[in-house]
């Protein structure tokens, strides 16, 4: 398969994901969970379910008076999501009491109480083994293709792959804030561990490729000769392993979407999404760039 011949054409799709992706982050945002911002979130089923405007008209008014309170519609599990500043465990009991009597026994899918400081050191915590994994990983492929210098320096390899790791988690965060805008959907420490777990995936495939260019240079000598052509034969080699390898996780994670738990729905959707995105880059993405930078120098 002629991959680098075709370079430009999958650069482009790319592109136009990643760009697409910062207009939705800079202009909708993401929706913070309570991991974020603290605060109370409580997720429950009714039998015979109210309106949202039903429900959130009992809560806001006397005898519960909980004027901040948002109600949230869950359509996946056909629940609502109520978010609050925060509720004391003693509050809760005397509220889901009044809430069964006014519309009918429900299930308590969730209750979730954390605090505004400790919401705030959550997210600096997480943005900072974000950025923590992007350059450690960086730093790890450059020392290990150290022994690689032409024609493309160790370092290149690095900074390549920092790309395409901001390109595997740029994407699906774009999805998410477009989710959050249309369905509500938040972003909470569940979410950072999916990027992390897409980056490591995304990390490996594109290994195998760096790998098979060092070896092929290695075994050929000439290839520097030809090194688009060397990067396309390795790429074409290590491709039916990478799809396959993804392949599997992906069917997994759509088993866990259909038949695992509700709440880590989202999670999993994170995963795969990241997943494919990752096995797209490490093949039309990385190993092309490799090859536009060594023209250029």
């Amino acid at each position: 398969m002629q991959i680098i011949g075709h370079k430009w054409i999958f650069l482009t799709v790319s592109g136009l994901l990643v760009v697409a992706s910062i207009v939705l982050i800079i202009v909708l945002g993401f929706r913070p969970g309570i991991d974020f911002s603290g605060g109370t979130l409580w997720q429950i089923k009714f039998g015979q379910a109210p309106t949202q405007d039903e429900l959130m008209q009992f809560l806001v008014a006397p005898p519960i008076g909980l004027h901040a309170a948002l109600v949230i519609p869950e359509t996946t599990t056909n629940s609502f999501i109520i978010r609050v500043p925060e509720m004391r465990e003693a509050d809760h009991r005397i509220d889901a009491d009044l809430l069964a009597k006014k519309f009918g026994p429900f299930d308590e899918l969730r209750f979730e109480t954390i605090g505004a400081a400790v919401g705030q050191e959550l997210r600096g915590k997480a943005i900072t083994a974000f950025f923590g994994v992007l350059i450690g990983i960086s730093l790890y492929i450059a020392f290990a293709f150290r022994k690689v210098s032409r024609p493309v320096a160790s370092w290149k390899y690095g900074i390549i792959t920092l790309v395409t790791l901001f390109h595997d988690a740029l994407i699906p965060a774009g999805l998410f804030a477009l989710l959050g805008y249309l369905l509500n959907i938040e972003v909470d420490t569940n979410f950072i561990v999916a990027i992390l777990v897409v980056m490591g995936f995304s990390v490996h495939d594109t290994i195998v490729v760096f790998d098979r260019i060092r070896e092929n240079l290695r075994l050929s000598g000439t290839g520097r000769n030809d090194f688009d052509m060397l990067v396309n034969t390795s790429v074409n080699q290590t491709m039916a392993r990478s799809i396959n390898t993804s392949l599997t996780v992906i069917l997994v994670l759509i088993a866990l979407y259909f038949f695992g738990s509700p709440t880590l729905r989202y999670f999993v959707m994170t995963i795969g999404v990241g997943t494919i995105v990752g096995t797209y880059s490490s093949i039309f993405v990385a190993s092309p760039l490799l090859t536009i930078w060594r023209k250029r120098t």
